[in-house]
């Protein structure tokens, strides 16, 4: 067996037995040359093997890390966010970055169908998995349909289970966006400035009345979404 192919194949055992799960940094490059008693052409070759299977990725100036399984998202349906991350097998972690009561401004218009005399809560709050930024959620919920969510303080438990467990949605809708990060964003979520992400913006509805409105902020390699359908009538 070649060198590179050792190096490959420790690496990528340690990996898949969970020795180093997803964050763990591996050895740098000079560091696999001391180890193996090879070139550092090769230990490259051996990583660059690695990467294009997805089993690491390179940050500049920083090293190689293990990468995070992408998470599937159904198209149709409205997921916890919690529930995301565990399905990864990753310690999943909340936390609320700020909460604020108002009333309905103009602005809102363009999330949340709300009268101008209105009220609700906007939160921002992110979602890690194994310690790492996974998710931003921006949303707007409106008093009117959920008046019990003013005494929550929202600093426990993400807004999404809060009201999946309180108040039952009788429709939603669903918009998907590729963007680059801008500065907030990308601050709140550990990428590069213009890094690709993954937006889902979705509202719902209770009775005709609009319940909330959330913007979900994925980087966009550790997110993918799913549809299943089937053939109707037309074919």
């Amino acid at each position: 067996m070649s060198l590179h192919q050792r190096i490959l194949n420790d690496v990528e055992g340690k990996i898949l037995s969970g020795l180093w799960p997803p964050g763990h940094r591996i050895p740098f490059e000079h560091e696999l040359t001391e180890q193996y008693g090879c070139s550092r052409m090769t230990v490259n070759k051996a990583l660059s093997d690695l990467v294009k299977r997805g089993l690491i990725e390179r940050r500049r100036k920083s090293g190689s890390y293990v990468t995070f399984p992408h998470v599937q998202s159904a198209v149709m349906e409205i997921h916890d966010v919690r529930l995301e991350v565990e399905s990864l097998g990753l310690d999943y972690a909340y936390r609320l970055d700020e909460r604020v009561l108002r009333k309905v401004t103009t602005a809102d218009s363009a999330r949340i169908d709300l009268p101008g005399s209105g009220r609700l809560i906007d939160i921002t709050c992110r979602h890690f998995a194994g310690g790492r930024p996974f998710c931003l959620e921006e949303r707007l919920i409106n008093l009117g349909a959920v008046p019990e969510a003013e005494a929550e303080a929202f600093d426990a438990v993400a807004p999404g289970s809060w009201l999946l467990g309180q108040i039952p949605w009788s429709t939603a809708e669903h918009r998907i966006r590729a963007v680059a990060a801008g500065r907030s964003a990308a601050q709140a979520l550990d990428i590069a400035p213009g890094a690709p992400c993954l937006v889902i913006e979705r509202r719902t509805w209770s009775g005709g009345a609009p319940v909330t409105s959330v913007r979900l902020t994925y980087p966009g390699d550790r997110h993918e979404l799913v549809a299943e359908f089937a053939p109707g009538a037309n074919g």
